[in-house]
């Protein structure tokens, strides 16, 4: 009977923690969501000097509160779970273990609690709050385009590298005796970069004609460079996108996932609405 009632009590918390299908679980993740983006914004207030000095008690009180809230949670996490393990070295797991630690790290090492703001990458829990998740799903079109596409984009980044080493080189030969900032080849290959990505900050600029003449044929070129890898990815993703038109049917109301069902075995995701069981580990799923 006691084990009955432990069970109930950890596949309740389980439902509230992990899944928004629930009054319960909408709750939770909003009060999370909050409580996420209340401590994004008192760490940028820290940084600000004339506010961190006027209310640095408070800011430290109320860092102390939301950090001891996510500790309990993350232990809880841990606990509802028949692998812990699992979520531990999930994604979401290690982001809520970095999003914890760094007030507890303060203690041993300055300067590390800046790494709260690592918080900003739960509020992905977002999506499923929104039950937004099943257009995430779009995303695998970009990375299988990514991924065929990453020999051409290797090949173009090592001969731009190789341009930019060159014109560096010309550039300190052109410039050099001037008082322009080209010192040195690195610092000349440096501006080449600058220069060919269209970013210009302006610590160095050329002072001879001929090298006025050379950085405007290279600002040119640095349109074309700028356009040249997203050509090679938009191809490949418009290939990509056709095959899955051509093989795959448009999925129906029924097929399109909108629930946040979480196995508490496995933490699969990814089951249909009408599942009982998953898929997975066949874990019931309540």
């Amino acid at each position: 009977m006691k084990a009955n009632k432990q069970n109930n009590w950890k596949e309740k918390l389980h439902e509230i923690i992990y899944e928004a299908d629930t009054p319960a679980g909408k709750l939770f993740d909003i009060i999370l969501l909050l409580l996420i983006i209340t401590s994004i914004i008192l760490v940028m207030l820290e940084s600000v000097e004339e506010f961190a000095a006027k209310y640095i008690d408070f800011l430290n009180a109320a860092e102390w509160v939301i950090t001891v809230l996510f500790t309990i949670e993350y232990i809880a996490r841990i606990t509802v779970v028949t692998q812990p393990k699992k979520y531990i070295f999930s994604f979401y797991g290690v982001v809520d273990l970095l999003s914890t630690i760094p007030k507890y790290l303060s203690f041993f090492i300055l300067g590390s609690h800046s790494l709260i703001a690592f918080r900003a990458l739960r509020l992905m829990r977002v999506f499923r709050i929104l039950k937004l998740a099943r257009y995430v799903g779009e995303s695998n079109n970009l990375i299988k385009a990514l991924r065929a596409s990453r020999a051409k984009i290797a090949v173009f980044v090592f001969f731009v590298l190789i341009v930019c080493v060159i014109l560096g080189a010309v550039m300190y030969i052109v410039e050099s005796g001037q008082d322009s900032g080209f010192t040195s080849i690195p610092r000349s290959v440096y501006w080449a970069i600058v220069t060919l990505t269209t970013v210009g900050y302006g610590d160095i600029a050329p002072a001879t004609a001929l090298g006025q003449l050379i950085s405007s044929i290279i600002m040119i070129i640095g349109y074309g460079v700028i356009a040249i890898p997203t050509g090679i990815v938009s191809v490949e993703y418009s290939k990509n996108y056709k095959e899955n038109t051509q093989t795959i049917k448009k999925p129906t109301v029924k097929q399109i996932r909108t629930n946040t069902q979480t196995c508490s075995n496995c933490l699969e995701t990814d089951h249909d609405n009408d599942a009982n069981f998953c898929k997975t580990c066949g874990n019931n799923l309540h």
